[in-house]
């Protein structure tokens, strides 16, 4: 308790260090909110400037642009299909319909009050349950890796406009495109076709640009829609008392999955999202809805990778390991002033600890402050003609994707995929399911081949371990509970149709 009064003493006695807080939330809400830069470039720029300030003040700033830039992405992502960061993918996926139906405010408060009642949960877990997250995460090894991904990927056939097909062959695109480049294992070059560009694989930041952006451009010239009639409403508007507590299974469930997926070491807040949309998927009672526009579409992935913040700190403070790029580019911060994160930091850096909770707290409570002003500030955009805005998207999004390696290839599969993204909708297939395989599929393949070398290719291994099995079973589950979900309500679809019939 002492350590909790000596760190809320260093925050508030300062007004200096209260600035640093919120100058680094609205920072990291802007760059999280261009496509292309997410808080990786936001935290990075500001690490030459802490070399002026105490480690404390470091934290300080760099903490909370890792808080504000992982809402931000979802701004974009709501408002123009353009997510600003990977985490915010799904976010766009329900976001943006809900917002072409008028309900842009609505949506961008349900994104801001479920990035900060899961940023609060992880910070919480971060202050209370730091040392055991840490030995919970070092259970994990490739088996328990290859399950968790499993079981992601095992709900791609629940999401679409109810036929499962689509959903799979959605999803096994994805999973093909995960492939593309360098075998993880044996390092022999896969569907290059000669191009040495593609050795390194096919980025997931350009594919989602290209799936999300670039297609709706492209779809919004080839329908011929009018300016200004798909988003007419961007007053941003919390979420009421009620909307919540329709929403608190999904914002519990995806909070807790955040922090814990958050605290696996090389994992992040955008596997986080993404498992945490397939849970919500899956546990709905109208799964066929996810993709439509709907609050729980909105509200799971904006909960766990904001909840997913806290949780990959765990590792950072407590083992030395990053939990994510983002908390990777902060341990440089850190050795910067000769601090090396770990066991011991808890007791030699006592202050240092705990200023990085109470600030991590503040910080997303500023987030909601923040949002709803940088919200309406984007939705000033809207009033100009998208004959304007559309082209600047597109530059701004070829800006964001070369500067992300200086690699020109890069541009190119934002455009193929920007075609992709355009038939996909055109034929039906889910995006959700497609953007599912290709983000879990690597590290299913990845953990599964490593796995299987460590056990001499024994399966049976993967079934012998209690966390991995567990997983497994689970995803085994709740796949035949969701194939049976989508059975039933084909049925009863074709079963309403022929009732229909006989009444004319």
């Amino acid at each position: 308790m002492d350590a909790y009064i000596d760190a809320l003493a260093y925050v508030f006695g300062t007004p200096v260090n209260i600035l640093f807080i919120v100058f680094s939330v609205v920072w990291g809400i802007a760059f999280g909110s261009v496509p292309g830069l997410t808080g990786i470039v936001g935290v990075a720029l500001l690490i030459p400037f802490t070399y002026a300030f105490a480690p404390e003040q470091s934290l300080l700033l760099l903490g909370g642009v890792y808080v504000g830039a992982t809402f931000g992405g979802s701004i974009s992502a709501i408002l123009f299909n353009t997510p600003g960061s990977p985490e915010a993918a799904c976010t766009a996926l329900d976001g943006y319909p809900m917002a072409k139906r008028g309900e842009g405010g609505r949506a961008l408060g349900i994104a801001l009050a479920s990035s900060a009642i899961g940023g609060i949960f992880g910070t919480l877990v971060l202050m209370l349950l730091a040392p055991p997250m840490a030995t919970l995460a070092l259970e994990f090894g490739p088996p328990e890796y290859f399950a968790l991904a499993v079981l992601g990927i095992s709900a791609i056939a629940s999401i679409g406009s109810g036929s499962v097909f689509k959903g799979l062959v959605a999803g096994l695109i994805g999973l093909g495109v995960a492939t593309v480049g360098l075998d993880p294992i044996t390092g022999f070059g896969r569907y290059t076709f000669g191009n040495n560009m593609l050795l390194t694989g096919i980025s997931f930041v350009p594919v989602i640009i290209g799936t999300f952006a670039l297609a709706e451009v492209l779809s919004r010239v080839s329908e011929g829609r009018k300016p200004g009639t798909a988003i007419t409403d961007v007053s941003t508007r919390l979420p009421s008392r009620r909307e919540l507590g329709e929403a608190k299974g999904t914002l519990a469930r995806s909070s807790v999955l955040g922090a814990i997926i958050g605290a696996l070491p090389g994992v992040g807040a955008t596997t986080a999202s993404f498992l945490s949309y397939s849970e919500a998927v899956r546990w709905s009672r109208h799964p066929e809805k996810f993709g439509t526009g709907i609050p729980e579409g909105i509200a799971a992935p904006e909960s766990a990778n904001n909840s997913a913040v806290g949780g990959s700190m765990i590792p950072l403070l407590a083992l030395g390991i990053p939990g994510s790029a983002t908390t990777a580019v902060m341990l440089g911060g850190l050795t910067v002033h000769g601090i090396v994160p770990g066991p011991l930091l808890m007791e030699q850096n006592t202050l240092l600890v705990y200023t990085v909770f109470i600030a991590m707290m503040v910080a997303n409570i500023l987030m909601l402050v923040f949002g709803v002003r940088a919200a309406r500030y984007f939705a000033l955009i809207l009033t100009i003609p998208y004959a304007f805005v559309g082209p600047a998207i597109v530059v701004m999004c070829m800006t964001g994707v070369y500067g992300l390696n200086s690699n020109m290839v890069d541009i190119g599969v934002m455009l193929s995929f920007g075609l992709i993204g355009v038939l996909l909708r055109a034929m039906r297939y889910p995006v959700a399911s497609f953007i599912i395989g290709l983000v879990l599929g690597p590290i299913a393949e990845t953990s599964l081949r490593q796995g299987l070398m460590i056990s001499q290719y024994d399966y049976g291994e993967f079934l012998m371990r209690p966390i991995a099995a567990t997983l497994l079973i689970l995803a085994a589950l709740s796949l035949a509970y969701g194939l049976y979900g989508q059975y039933k309500r084909a049925r009863e679809s074709a079963k309403g149709s022929g009732v229909a019939e006989a009444a004319e």
